[in-house]
C-alpha cells in the first residue's frame, strides 16, 4: 500500500498556497490548498515551501578538527536536504566520507580537496608534495557522481611559501578530471588578482564577501575591482561561504550596492561555529541577506535553484509532479533579532528565517 502525505496549505515565496501530495516519495499532485487528504496530512498554514535547501559549502568530516560536524546535524536538521562537503576530504580520505555519507538522512556531495591528506592539517598546501596529481585523479574517478569538484584554499596560511603554485596545479587537475574548482580565497599572497586570473567559467570563488585586505573590492570607494567582474563575464560563480572569519556586512552591503550577482548562499558551517557562531545554522545566514535587502525569492533562490544549477541537478531545485519529493518548510517570523557576521560587527533585523521541517529521501522530518 502506498504510503500518501499530504502538506497542507503550504505557501510558495511568491504567496501561492497550495496542498502537495506525496507518495512514496514521489510528488503526485500539486492541488488547490484544502482540497487534498490522506492518512499522513499536516496542516502547515503560516509555513512557506521551497525545494529542499542546498549548502554548497559545509564541513562533514567529524574526524578533523576544528573543521568537521556530523552530516546530519547540518544537513536535515538545518533544514537542508543536500550538502556539499567543501574539501574536507583529499584522495586519502574521500573513500570514508562516502561512506559516512551513505549512512545519511541528508544528501551529500563532495569537493576533493587537491591535497591529498585533506583538512586532516590546516596548510593542507604548504608541501606540494602532498598535491598527487595521480592519485587525485584516481580518486575523482573513483568517486564520480559523488566528487562534483575540486577544493584548493589559496589564502597564506594554507599556502605559506607556495604562492600561486598549488592553484595552477589544481587548474591542470581540472583539466584532467574535467571538474571545476571552488577556491577559498582569503589573506595575501597571494594577491586576489593572481588567483582570479586562474578561474574559468562554473568554477567557484567562494567566502567572495570576506572583509580580509586582499578581498574582491577597492578599499577606499568600495568598487568592485575589474579582476572580479572580468571573472564574472567568464562565468565564475560567486558562493558565499559565511564561515567563521569570511562573511562582512560592510563587504556584503559594497557588493549589494554595486549590482554583484547573487550566486549561491552557503554557510561552511561545521561544529564550532554552529555552536558558537556566527554562522549558527543556514536559516541563520538567509536571514542576513533578508536583512541586506534581498527578497526573500532572491534568498530562497540562492539556496535552491541557483545551487542546483551549479550541481548540474536542476531537479532538486523545483517542486514538480512526478518527481522525488525534496523540499523546505520554513517560517519567516517578525521580531527583532542581532546578527552578527565574521568581524563582530552586529546588525538588528525586523525579520528572520527558521526552517521548520524537510522532506527528503521519502521522510518528513522536522526541525
Amino acid at each position: 500500500m502506498k504510503k500518501r502525505l499530504v502538506l497542507q496549505n503550504v505557501k510558495t515565496v511568491d504567496e501561492q498556497l497550495n496542498d502537495i501530495v506525496i507518495e512514496d516519495g514521489i510528488i503526485v499532485e500539486i492541488a488547490q490548498a484544502g482540497a487534498a487528504e490522506g492518512e499522513h496530512s499536516y496542516n502547515c498554514s503560516d509555513l512557506y515551501v521551497s525545494s529542499g535547501w542546498i549548502d554548497l559549502h559545509v564541513h562533514a568530516f567529524p574526524a578533523f578538527d576544528p573543521y568537521g560536524d556530523e552530516i546530519d546535524e547540518i544537513g536535515v536538521k538545518q533544514g537542508v536536504t543536500t550538502i556539499v562537503d567543501a574539501g574536507s576530504c583529499g584522495a586519502d580520505q574521500i573513500a570514508d566520507l562516502r561512506t559516512s555519507a551513505e549512512q545519511a538522512r541528508t544528501n551529500v556531495f563532495a569537493f576533493l580537496n587537491i591535497s591529498r591528506i585533506g583538512l586532516k592539517r590546516v596548510d593542507e598546501l604548504s608541501n606540494l608534495d602532498w598535491i598527487d596529481m595521480e592519485q587525485a585523479v584516481q580518486a575523482a574517478h573513483d568517486h564520480k557522481g559523488f566528487v562534483v569538484g575540486l577544493k584548493a584554499r589559496i589564502s597564506q596560511s594554507v599556502v605559506k611559501d607556495n604562492g600561486i603554485q598549488p592553484l595552477r596545479l589544481a587548474r591542470i587537475l581540472s583539466y584532467k578530471t574535467l571538474l571545476p574548482l571552488m577556491v577559498h580565497i582569503g589573506s595575501a599572497p597571494p594577491d586576489i588578482e593572481e588567483v582570479l586570473a586562474l578561474l574559468e567559467k562554473n568554477d567557484i570563488v567562494t567566502h567572495y564577501l570576506n572583509g580580509k585586505s586582499n578581498n574582491l573590492f577597492d578599499s577606499e570607494e568600495g568598487n568592485p575591482l575589474q579582476v572580479l567582474l572580468d571573472a564574472l563575464d567568464r562565468g565564475v560563480h560567486l558562493d558565499v561561504g559565511h564561515g567563521t572569519a569570511s562573511f562582512s556586512f560592510k563587504v556584503a552591503e559594497m557588493a549589494k550596492r554595486h549590482g554583484i550577482q547573487l550566486n549561491t548562499i552557503s554557510t561552511d558551517i561545521y561544529r564550532r561555529n554552529r555552536l558558537d557562531g556566527p554562522v549558527y545554522s543556514m536559516a541563520s545566514v538567509m536571514s542576513k541577506f533578508l536583512y541586506l535587502g534581498y527578497s526573500l525569492e532572491e534568498v530562497v533562490t540562492a539556496v535552491t535553484r541557483n545551487a542546483a544549477a551549479w550541481l548540474n541537478k536542476p531537479e532538486l531545485g523545483r517542486i514538480q509532479v512526478g518527481d522525488f519529493a525534496n523540499l523546505t518548510l520554513f517560517a519567516v517570523k517578525q521580531g527583532h533579532v542581532t546578527l552578527t557576521d565574521s568581524e563582530d560587527e552586529q546588525r538588528v533585523a525586523d525579520r528572520y528565517i527558521e526552517a521548520k521541517g524537510v522532506v527528503v529521501n521519502g521522510s518528513f522530518i522536522t526541525c
